[in-house]
């Protein structure tokens, strides 16, 4: 009658919550952030020789960098996860949990939205200091610069408000995917010019 209650089920704890708005939203916003680096514009200032003022041209070439760091993320959702195995937040002490079947090190969300940002300032700063002689256009920096930053951030955060990843996993991911998209962004600035030759056309290809 006063028989205690069995270890094994006192020893049961609490299913762990994940916030499914904040996976879908996150989700979203990472795509969003990858899909404006592919529509937005290379803005830079013409050479007064040829028709000096602002120009922007849609380059389909914007296609191999974006590619670049889909293919990044995919890789690192599909085999990097597993090779890390940093476990997702309350994982490691109910490993048996159903939200635990996969790795929060690196966040494919965070990862995929810090590298568009990274990507939008490597071609912000190429286009503005090689092919713009230093001047600065409010709208390419608007569009390759402010506006990834705050879904960048608004990502991260949510990564953690919806308890899907732990805060150093998902800033750890922020960092490395800042820093290769910087690289991606610069090289491609650097190699394709902004201009579409002699066509003047809006779309080079």
């Amino acid at each position: 009658m006063f028989a205690s209650v069995p270890a094994r089920a006192q020893a049961q704890p609490a299913p762990i919550e994940r916030s499914a708005a904040w996976d879908d939203a996150t989700t979203i916003m990472a795509l969003s952030s990858l899909g404006l680096q592919l529509v937005m514009p290379r803005v830079f200032y013409s050479d007064p020789e040829v028709t000096a003022g602002w120009k922007g041209r849609w380059h389909v070439s914007a296609l191999a960098p974006v590619m670049t760091l889909a293919t990044i993320t995919l890789v690192n959702h599909h085999y990097l996860k597993d090779s890390f195995e940093s476990p997702l937040p309350g994982c490691d002490v109910n490993p048996g949990d159903p939200s635990c079947t996969t790795y929060g090190m690196f966040s494919s969300q965070s990862l995929l939205a810090w590298s568009a940002f990274g990507q939008g300032t490597g071609v912000f700063l190429g286009d503005t200091f090689k092919w713009s002689d230093g001047r600065f256009n409010a709208g390419a920096f608007t569009g390759n610069v402010a506006v990834p930053l705050v879904l960048a951030v608004i990502t991260s955060i949510g990564r953690t408000s919806g308890n899907l990843e732990s805060g150093g996993q998902v800033w750890a991911s922020a960092g490395v995917g800042a820093l290769v998209g910087l690289g991606t962004g610069v090289m491609y600035s650097l190699l394709q010019r902004p201009e579409c030759g002699y066509t003047g056309s809006l779309i080079c290809w």
